[in-house]
């Protein structure tokens, strides 16, 4: 490995904003809302929160932990620590935030392209048939190929000039963006009804589907959390030790959920006012069952716009981590210019997901082998990487930037070596057993 001066983050604000931009993703404004319907509504959402407090902030530190501490890449990190085995445990991570992202940007030319169909009303008249028109095909090709640019070009600016600036900005417009939306959302008829499914929970059905609630509930804290990607080893590698990564882990934990739950006020009402049931909404929701919401109310090309931007700049912020991992590797460990890695890393990613661009089958199939089987396990191994191996270097790399005050470190590693171990391990065999039944070949 060269050695060379890395970059860092300019401000403390610049990394829980990329942070914040990476989770609040497509995770939360696409992914968050129908694992909400599918699963039971308010029922799922109070597992989901106890799920991001108890496993997604332990696991979150534990990954900031092992970026800090080591000051490297993914990948690289875990010899810099002493332990060169362990150096597999982050190439998963690195080759999952690559299979994912080859998807990703397929998804992002879709919302490219219902932003342009929100100016022009095109899936007013019929928005499933235009779900299936614009979703696959060469037009979905040179869609994805537009996002995976726009991409590439703002990891090329580095760190500090494209992520951290990028970030900062995206952020608070997510934000102000959904807070309209959910405003308006709320003069509708209908929303008080989206309001109790969202935030009323059944104790009965709770109770009942506990079994399929609970792993469905920690996969999306873990997914909507950026962690099992490399993404939060790789941006913490570019703070220093006077920060304190426990209250950097909480804002962004805290952030990242209340974006989410800011996206079920947005959809349900909508979803609501016009009798769209969200049990079968499913993940079409934001491609479909929201336009069909759109469409029918005042001002929907409006609307459409406003809401189909919030996506777009959500699934760039998550895009350009995702990307920023492998970048990160490669310039950290061959020492040659961010614009070309970029620039190359960007047209392989762009090949690999033209599959999935022109048969949807390839995506859904790429997103289950990433979901069920490599993100929880990249987790997995990173806890017990750090509730085991790095056990004492884990405890005090927390207590760094506390100013002496004691830290609950001993605490936060004990849930980590028993609730979050449990959690993830739980969650990884029965991704397993739905790979099983789904089939783990890619359609031929």
């Amino acid at each position: 490995m060269v050695e060379f001066e890395r970059e860092t983050w300019a401000t403390r604000i610049g990394f829980i904003a990329a942070s914040v931009g990476s989770a609040v993703g497509l995770g939360n404004v696409w992914r968050f809302p129908f694992q909400t319907a599918t699963n039971g509504g308010a029922a799922f959402l109070v597992v989901y929160l106890i799920a991001v407090v108890v496993v997604g902030f332990a696991a979150l530190l534990a990954e900031f932990v092992v970026g800090r501490r080591a000051g490297l890449n993914v990948v690289d990190a875990f010899p810099e620590l002493g332990y060169p085995r362990w150096r597999l445990v982050g190439a998963l991570g690195l080759a999952t935030g690559f299979v994912v992202l080859s998807y990703y940007s397929v998804i992002g030319g879709w919302v490219i392209r219902y932003i342009l169909g929100s100016v022009t009303g095109a899936y007013f008249g019929a928005p499933e048939a235009y779900f299936g028109t614009v979703s696959v095909g060469v037009d979905a090709v040179g869609f994805h190929a537009v996002f995976m640019l726009l991409t590439v070009g703002i990891v090329a600016l580095g760190v500090q000039e494209g992520i951290e600036v990028a970030t900062k900005v995206m952020v608070p417009s997510i934000v102000l963006l959904m807070v309209g939306l959910a405003a308006y959302a709320a003069t509708l008829t209908g929303a008080a009804a989206g309001y109790d499914y969202f935030l009323s929970p059944d104790v009965g059905t709770l109770t009942a589907n506990l079994g399929s609630v609970i792993p469905a509930a920690v996969g999306q804290a873990l997914f909507s959390l950026s962690l099992g990607f490399g993404i939060m080893i790789t941006y913490a590698s570019y703070i220093g030790e006077d920060e304190n990564l426990g209250v950097d882990g909480i804002s962004i934990a805290a952030f990242n959920t209340f974006v989410g739950v800011l996206a079920g006020f947005v959809v349900f009402p909508l979803l609501f006012a016009q009798g769209v049931s969200p049990e079968t909404a499913g993940p079409g929701a934001v491609f479909v069952s929201v336009p069909t919401a759109l469409a029918a109310l005042p001002g929907g090309r409006l609307l459409g716009i406003a809401f189909f931007g919030i996506v777009l700049i959500a699934a760039l912020s998550s895009s350009i981590s995702l990307l920023e991992v492998v970048v990160s590797y490669v310039v950290d460990h061959y020492a040659v210019g961010r614009v070309p890695t970029a620039v190359a890393i960007g047209v392989v990613l762009f090949v690999l997901g033209v599959p999935s661009a022109l048969e949807t089958a390839w995506l859904g199939w790429a997103d289950s082998l990433a979901v069920n089987l490599l993100l929880p396990l990249e987790v997995l191994l990173v806890v017990a990487f750090v509730g085991w191996v790095l056990a004492e270097d884990a405890v005090a790399e927390i207590g760094l930037g506390t100013d002496g005050v004691p830290t609950l470190g001993p605490a936060w590693l004990w849930t980590v070596r028993t609730v979050v171990f449990v959690a993830v391990a739980g969650t990884l065999v029965l991704g397993l057993l739905q790979l099983a039944e789904s089939g783990f070949l890619p359609p031929v």
